[in-house]
């Protein structure tokens, strides 16, 4: 029989459907680290992130008792998810306890100037969460082509400069982006992140 350690997550949630806490367990040590980072990412906070991350398993566990976890996807994509539209409630209930009441001041405040209304404050937030996942996904592809789409997007050099820095010829570094590119697809279909806009 394979250890526990061994076994798929879909094999270990089923375990811990019948009553096995230890499969759980190994769940939780598998995606721990992925999902604290892209709290962390979020929330900008450790202490915050932390209180998240009890909530989000929590609501894993209640989720997976409740026969809530189909087993028609990746278990990782399932969970990223839950993740992300947890993020996303959490900064929209955040926003809605700052919001101002007009009631409460003799001064007319939203035709002041010292005011501005950020209609776009959920984009901002889906945005900077796309922009922590995409990320993580491009630590996920190889050395050389991750190098090149680094190069690429976030130092903005050219091509013919990626060429000299990498020590290799322009076709090469064109095609190491290509396939980045690619994979990155690949791997934000696998994740559920929509990498569109």
């Amino acid at each position: 029989m394979k250890e526990l350690n061994e076994l798929t997550d879909e094999e270990l949630v089923g375990l811990y459907i019948d009553g096995n806490n230890t499969a759980f367990d190994i769940l939780l040590k598998r995606y721990e680290e992925k999902v604290f980072n892209y709290l962390l990412c979020s929330v900008k906070s450790q202490e915050l992130a932390e209180d998240l991350f009890q909530d989000i398993f929590l609501k894993i566990v209640v989720r997976i008792k409740n026969g809530k976890y189909v087993e028609n996807g990746k278990f990782s994509s399932w969970l990223m998810r839950i993740v992300h539209n947890h993020v996303i409630d959490f900064h929209r209930t955040d926003s809605s306890d700052k919001l101002l009441s007009n009631d409460e001041y003799e001064t007319d405040l939203f035709n002041t100037t010292s005011v501005t209304i950020n209609e776009s404050r959920e984009q901002e937030i889906i945005d900077q969460q796309t922009l922590c996942e995409v990320k993580d996904l491009i630590s996920l592809l190889p050395d050389n082509q991750r190098e090149v789409l680094l190069l690429r997007y976030f130092d903005e050099l050219s091509f013919k400069e990626i060429a000299v820095k990498t020590n290799c010829s322009i076709n090469t570094a064109l095609g190491r982006m290509r396939y980045a590119l690619i994979n990155l697809r690949h791997l934000a279909f696998e994740y559920g992140i929509s990498m569109a806009g």
